[in-house]
């Protein structure tokens, strides 16, 4: 079975996905899975270089309590693992930098390691994960090499490929994230319930 996540690093919904993902796949150990990981941008206005977290939040959102509303992903965060640390958070980063790592995560089979430690980098840790040398890290951190990660970073290669990527995942209709694409035909939106997701999992397995 394929399933490909549309996702974005910033998206705090998107962790809680992996997570319950993780922990879906775990309840049905007799599907066979390959996750791959499909890039998304949360809002795509976000400029190259980022933007102050709170400026973000409050152009928005406006002045809505933000407390109120982080409180649900804490409550949620708690109960599957998720770390969210909200007020270590000063940067609100362009994510396509960070899309070209987890591609090349994926051809030296990194990758659900590499989007694991960007999840973590940026929602317990507060990096920016739109700079090169964050981004650097996070490969040396997973066992690839840094320093070609950060000479790729430095140039235009495959922004382009992400971009297609995106505009393919806009095509199919995908709105929101996270949203998984299970074996190019099924489409489960949301950061489900473990368990509603596992029963997802079988069914399709039972199909094929």
């Amino acid at each position: 079975m394929k399933i490909e996540v549309v996702s974005d690093v910033i998206c705090p919904w998107c962790f809680l996905g992996k997570r319950r993902l993780d922990k879906a796949l775990a309840l049905v150990p007799e599907v066979s899975a390959e996750v791959i990981w499909r890039p998304f941008f949360l809002d795509p206005t976000i400029p190259a270089e980022g933007l102050s977290r709170e400026k973000y939040l409050r152009d928005k959102f406006g002045n809505r309590d933000l407390q109120a509303m982080h409180a649900p992903l804490e409550i949620a965060g708690a109960k599957d693992g998720v770390p969210y640390h909200f007020e270590k958070i000063t940067r609100t980063p362009n994510t396509l930098d960070a899309h070209r790592l987890i591609r090349w995560a994926k051809q030296a089979g990194q990758q659900e390691a590499v989007v694991e430690a960007l999840f973590v980098a940026y929602w317990r840790d507060g990096k920016d994960v739109g700079n090169h040398s964050v981004l650097a890290e996070v490969a040396t951190t997973v066992g690839m090499d840094g320093k070609e990660i950060s000479l790729l970073l430095s140039q235009d290669t495959d922004k382009r490929a992400v971009m297609e990527e995106v505009q393919k995942s806009y095509q199919l209709g995908v709105q929101g994230v996270p949203t998984f694409i299970i074996d190019e035909k099924y489409g489960v939106s949301g950061a489900q319930e473990p368990e509603a997701l596992a029963a997802t999992l079988r069914q399709v397995s039972a199909k094929s």
